[in-house]
């Protein structure tokens, strides 16, 4: 036999030209377009809050809990071992760590706590924690929402209010009124109907003499419930007046578990970490929010706010992807050079650079519109009409964005170990729910004629930046001309949110954007475009400036 010298069978096990995790790094202070982006939005003060939460987000610690809570998703445990039915659901204690993190943060209450620039604020925590572990922003973007539905049964509102804000989480399962701080979820759609919440069947039958704040019980089934162990959920049922809303808490005022039945949990492509049931209401007992037979116009103000989150999530995803993307290739050589020296790579990255901070100018202008609307009215219609063009064009953008921040990987980029899968998985998700891509821009459509003021906000948003561009000038017009009388309906509604999308992310370039990115985007995006893939450029652009702007800054 002839032995073998350990030493070689130990040079075959040596690592080189392999980049360092990106981990332990603050998310928030090494994002450029991010602290400019917060800075102009009005939300300068918070920026030390940012800070140290962008330091927790990106750390070491938070990608291991990431890593377990989705190789350990929630289990449905329906009776105890007495065969008492439960309904409960089982996380990892990963996840239970993460909503700590989040909530404690936050990311739920600071809308409506910070003394100023709360939605921007609400919006910047949860863009950093969307690029920690996007599974736990479910619940957290729901807490959030919750509260301009509430309002409409002040009563009520008053005794959930506090516990929502308290900025605490508490994973047990008992009347709320025993917790430190709640989290509510939602359950409007059902089978047969999806979007079409008028063609739900579940019914709300009066327990007393009924009418807004009064007891109902519920008897029906819902397709989707996002969040199943939240402490209550909003939802949707018909009464003889119509659908109406509802608040069903998980228990009765009398301390004994509702009568919410989880049938399953749905088996989802990505966001595994996060639990979405589907349930059935068995006489649960609900109290009716806002005026009987208004139960869309009622929980339509607590859409409008989880749709910001649809618009930060995308964004938080490019971020993301760009950002481990640029550190593999600036860590990794091939052919005599690191990749990020590689001409046609260079493209490549300076192209979704583009993409990414044209993204996150858009989002941060939308969520301060958001803190902008209660002062002003002409900030709610123009945030009215972006809310929908926003959450639309960012999650068309998004995936195809990822596979690219994927494949600069090479197989690296395919291995469960590391983000790029996970975060692939989640890419679509936020162009599904609160309304797909058709129901967005159809809702813009609605929007032009129910609200034709919005349309005026948001031009008038764009001529701030005419005469700045030619190109620009081009793209204002184009999109201006789309709402021409008999020009604009339904066949053509994508087409026209586009142009509105790309003439607005242009416009806000141009005017806040650095040079470099601003004529790059409208080269690339408002011209011409002579390819479809990112890196398909041959308009001359400043790759250099533009990868040096996105690299993280370490």
């Amino acid at each position: 036999m002839i032995a073998l010298n350990p030493l070689t069978r130990l040079e075959t096990h040596d690592v080189t030209n392999q980049p360092p995790p990106f981990e332990d790094i603050n998310l928030f202070t090494t994002d450029i377009a991010l602290n400019e982006a917060v800075l102009r939005s009005g939300a300068g003060v918070h920026k030390a809050r940012l800070a140290e939460f962008g330091a927790r987000c990106g750390s070491a610690e938070t990608a291991g809990l990431a890593r377990e809570a989705n190789r350990n998703p929630p289990q449905l445990k329906t009776f105890d071992r007495y065969g008492q039915r439960i309904d409960e659901v089982e996380f990892h204690p990963a996840y239970h760590a993460l909503m700590h993190m989040g909530l404690e943060a936050g990311v739920s209450s600071a809308a409506w706590t910070a003394k100023e620039a709360g939605h921007t604020l609400h919006t910047a925590l949860e863009f950093l924690m969307a690029q920690g572990e996007a599974s736990v922003c479910c619940p957290m973007t729901m807490t959030y929402a919750c509260l301009p539905a509430l309002s409409h049964q002040p009563e009520v509102a008053a005794q959930w209010r506090p516990l929502i804000l308290a900025g605490k989480y508490d994973p047990t399962s008992q009347p709320a009124a025993r917790k430190q701080g709640v989290t509510i979820g939602m359950a409007m759609t059902e089978k047969q109907g999806g979007s079409d919440v008028r063609a739900n069947t579940t019914r709300a039958v009066p327990v007393g003499k009924g009418g807004p704040g009064e007891a109902y019980s519920l008897t029906g089934h819902k397709w989707f419930c996002s969040a199943p162990m939240s402490d209550a959920f909003l939802t949707l049922a018909y009464t003889e007046n119509g659908l109406s809303c509802f608040l069903a808490p998980r228990w009765t005022p009398d301390g004994e578990r509702n009568a919410i039945q989880l049938m399953r949990l749905k088996d989802k492509l990505g966001d595994r970490a996060n639990a979405s049931a589907e349930i059935e209401y068995h006489g649960a007992y609900a109290v009716m929010i806002g005026e009987e037979g208004r139960g869309v116009r009622t929980i339509i103000e607590m859409v409008h706010h989880t749709r910001l989150d649809c618009i930060l999530a995308p964004a938080a995803y490019m971020r993301q992807a760009l950002a481990n993307a640029l550190w593999h290739t600036a860590h990794r050589s091939a052919f005599q050079k690191r990749l990020i020296d590689q001409p046609l790579m260079r493209q490549v990255l300076a192209d979704l650079a583009i993409e990414s901070e044209a993204a996150t100018a858009l989002t941060f202008r939308i969520a301060q519109s958001f803190d902008d609307s209660e002062k002003s009215k002409e900030a709610a219609l123009f945030s009215r009409i972006a809310t929908p063009v926003g959450k639309y064009w960012l999650n068309k953008r998004v995936v195809n964005f990822v596979y690219e921040a994927m494949e600069a990987h090479g197989g690296a980029g395919y291995i469960e170990e590391g983000v790029m899968p996970r975060l692939f998985r989640q890419s679509p998700l936020n162009s599904i729910w609160e309304g797909s891509g058709n129901v967005i821009c159809l809702d813009v459509l609605r929007a032009m004629s129910r609200e034709p003021d919005s349309v005026a906000a948001f031009f008038g948003e764009l001529e701030q930046a005419r005469g700045s561009d030619a190109r620009l000038d081009r793209a204002i017009a184009d999109a201006k001309d789309r709402l021409t009388p008999g020009r604009v309906h339904e066949g053509v509604a994508r087409r026209v949110v586009e142009a509105m999308a790309l003439a607005l992310q242009g416009a806000l370039l141009v005017r806040h954007g650095p040079p470099a990115v601003a004529d790059a985007f409208c080269a690339t995006r408002l011209g011409e475009r002579p390819g479809l893939a990112y890196g398909a450029v041959d308009a001359k652009i400043d790759s250099d400036a533009i990868i040096a702007r996105a690299m993280p800054q370490v």
